[in-house]
């Protein structure tokens, strides 16, 4: 059995990710033990659960969640069927944001519990019968929820190194080392899940012979950054990495500076989109953690976006590393809602990738020259595996 989910056309202008609320409620059935029952899950606003408070429980007013057990008011008759619904739970997602801001939430963390709540009401707790009863259904509460804040997307956080400063090092010499074709092979040894370069309009660093290369000798997954310029769309659209990202690219910067602009943009960045589409490429949109910029992502179908943690990993005093910190969390947690796949990169080195890789939204960091510099003083495969051991530090702590 499965939930079905319903989300009213007013609820649709909210962060409300239906796959993982539809996830969330067949984990807790299966938690619960009744997962081989149904459950209908409808997700509306003020006005609607208004209506349905005042017609079933004569309270004209809006309230967060109602919950409408199958067997009340059903015939008697279909007690001697195999039914297996659970009934109906109604969640007004505007009640629900007001109370996420009260009590300083997410929306998707404020929804979890509504859904939590409802859900316990169907299998007969009630905490308005009792004093007694009002503390059995809220420990069942939290037990359920600690279970759910252990879950995570994946095994652990990944880990995808971006080998550009190899390329970078041997260009410097104009010669052919060190090679980042063989930096690639050892950073996937050490536990790399996967290797990043970005092919630049002036040829700075990687080359065409390290894509085709690469694209030949890795085993794992490869992220090509690239501008949206008609000839490196072109070379990918030959290459056929496993993704790529795009990103800003000016001739002057030393690295990549800031997230793209896809709203300026959005034209543009569709076409790319629409051709890697059609060549089953998935694409990444390296982004601020802006709302806007993350709608926009979102609009012109893309299906992951980096998050740019230059800011975080670069200000000043604590305070504000924190509320930059918040910023991502925020932003990873509303990329998700939509159904974006989220990574984060950029600045990140063995001081500060702990917070971030510990943001249960984000699947894969990109790193590269925080551990190539590491790499003078130990060799690229410990680098490698020093982060790794940081990153599943970060997971052990969910």
């Amino acid at each position: 059995m499965s939930t079905d989910l319903t989300i009213h056309r007013l609820a649709d202008g909210y962060p409300l990710n239906k796959t993982k609320l539809k996830t969330l409620a067949n984990r807790l059935l299966a938690e619960c033990g009744v997962q081989d029952h149904s459950l209908s899950l409808l997700i509306t606003g003020d006005e609607e659960i208004t209506r349905l408070n005042a017609q079933y429980r004569d309270k004209n007013q809006p309230t967060n969640v109602l919950s409408f057990p199958f067997s009340d008011g059903a015939d008697p008759s279909l007690a001697l069927l195999p039914v297996h619904e659970l009934g109906d739970i109604i969640i007004s997602v505007e009640t629900a944001q007001r109370e996420a801001i009260e009590y300083k939430q997410t929306l998707h963390e404020r929804m979890s519990w509504l859904i939590v709540h409802g859900l316990l009401h169907l299998l007969g707790y009630d905490h308005e019968r009792s004093e007694n009863d009002e503390k059995e259904m809220l420990d069942k509460e939290n037990a359920l929820l600690q279970k759910l804040n252990r879950y995570r997307r994946t095994a652990m956080t990944k880990l995808a190194i971006n080998v550009d400063h190899v390329a970078t090092i041997r260009q410097a010499r104009g010669i052919s080392e060190p090679d980042p074709v063989s930096a690639a092979a050892i950073c996937e040894l050490a536990g790399a899940s996967g290797i990043v370069i970005h092919l630049r309009e002036d040829r700075r660093h990687i080359q065409d012979r390290d894509v085709f290369l690469l694209r030949q000798t890795i085993k794992t997954k490869l992220n090509l950054e690239m501008g949206a310029n008609k000839e490196i769309v072109k070379i990918a659209l030959n290459v056929k990495p496993d993704l790529i990202t795009l990103v800003p690219e000016k001739r002057q910067e030393l690295t990549t500076e800031g997230g793209l602009d896809v709203l300026s943009q959005k034209k543009k960045i569709a076409k790319v989109i629409e051709k890697m589409t059609a060549a089953s490429i998935p694409v990444s949109i390296f982004a601020d953690p802006d709302p806007d910029q993350l709608t926009a992502a979102y609009d012109v179908g893309a299906t992951f976006v980096e998050l740019h943690t230059g800011k975080y990993c670069d200000v000043i005093g604590e305070n504000n590393r924190q509320h930059e910190f918040q910023l991502l969390q925020e932003a990873a947690e509303a990329a998700a809602q939509m159904g974006l796949r989220v990574c984060a990169g950029h600045g990140l080195n063995y001081q500060n990738t702990v917070p971030i890789a510990a943001i249960d939204t984000i699947e894969e960091l990109s790193i590269g020259h925080a551990i190539i510099a590491r790499a003078v003083f130990v060799g690229l495969d410990q680098a490698v595996r020093e982060m790794l051991a940081l990153i599943r530090q970060a997971d052990s702590t969910m």
